[in-house]
């Protein structure tokens, strides 16, 4: 789960990676910490995508109109 912590912790490190650089240990978190920020938001992605239902234009509305809604 992506935690408020989790992310000032990747933004912590990304101001300190534009100002004075990183450690070897600190390039290697940050690169943790970002691979778990996007394997959680695909996860997410993904999970609203799967619950997207398509539905044919020719149907008629749910008020019974025939409208192309």
């Amino acid at each position: 789960m992506i935690t408020p912590e989790l992310i000032a912790r990747i933004n912590e490190l990304a101001k300190k990676s534009r100002d004075t650089g990183l450690t070897d240990s600190e390039l290697s978190e940050q690169t943790d910490l970002r691979r778990r920020y996007i394997d959680h938001m695909k996860t997410q992605v993904k999970a609203q995508l799967d619950c997207v239902k398509f539905v044919d234009h020719e149907d008629t509305c749910k008020c019974g109109c025939h409208s192309k809604h």
